[in-house]
């Protein structure tokens, strides 16, 4: 085979598989909105039917569905963990003015936004069914504009010996104090005040 029909069948060839991988792509993200669309739905079914939602039982509080950004795949990073090797235990606010315990746990580092982020990872240490769990609050530059003015939380799963965890901002929620103020939620720590815009996630519900 000549030389110049094999550079032309390595063109085909790497076409053909950029738009196989463009088209598989594009499916893999379709099936990750459809994934978090169906758990905002199952969320507002939960606040909206539940006896342990924030709205049962207040007749002052009327549910009329939570609001969000559109999914957007930019916003499920992969953040490094920087264990912390002298840790201390870290007193949060809360909105009514009290205070919650936690434990440092790993400082998680990853670069969105154009910027440098790091945020505190915290760990669950007052007695009860949330011991031992990861705690993540933070805030933004939508907050108080465009999402809750106190901060969102993320659910993360602690992974023995992990150096990475996946940061899904899509999944970024807000404390039940968003909706009644009859809730005590602890605010982010300073350091957790991001530079950045977080379009993405659960919006301001009022």
């Amino acid at each position: 085979m000549k030389k110049q029909s094999v550079i032309i069948l390595i063109v085909v060839v790497a076409a053909v598989v950029g738009v196989l991988y463009s088209f598989t792509g594009s499916q893999d993200q379709s099936a990750y909105a459809d994934k978090i669309q169906a758990e905002r739905d199952a969320k507002d079914q939960f606040m909206r039917t539940s006896q342990e939602s924030p709205f049962a039982n207040d007749s002052t509080a009327t549910f009329t569905g939570l609001r969000y950004y559109p999914v957007d795949i930019r916003y499920k990073v992969t953040a490094t963990l920087a264990p912390i090797t002298n840790k201390q235990v870290v007193l949060l606010a809360t909105n009514d003015g009290k205070e919650q315990r936690y434990v440092q746990y790993a400082y998680a580092d990853f670069d969105l936004g154009g910027y440098h982020n790091r945020l505190l990872v915290l760990e669950m240490i007052d007695m009860g069914p949330f011991r031992g769990k990861l705690f993540l609050a933070f805030g933004d530059e939508t907050s108080a504009v465009e999402t809750y003015g106190a901060g969102r939380y993320l659910d993360l799963n602690k992974v023995q010996g992990a150096n990475t965890v996946t940061l899904d901002f899509n999944l970024a929620y807000n404390p039940y104090c968003a909706y009644s103020d009859k809730f005590s939620c602890p605010l982010p720590p300073r350091e957790n005040l991001l530079k950045v815009p977080i379009r993405a996630g659960e919006r301001q519900y009022h």
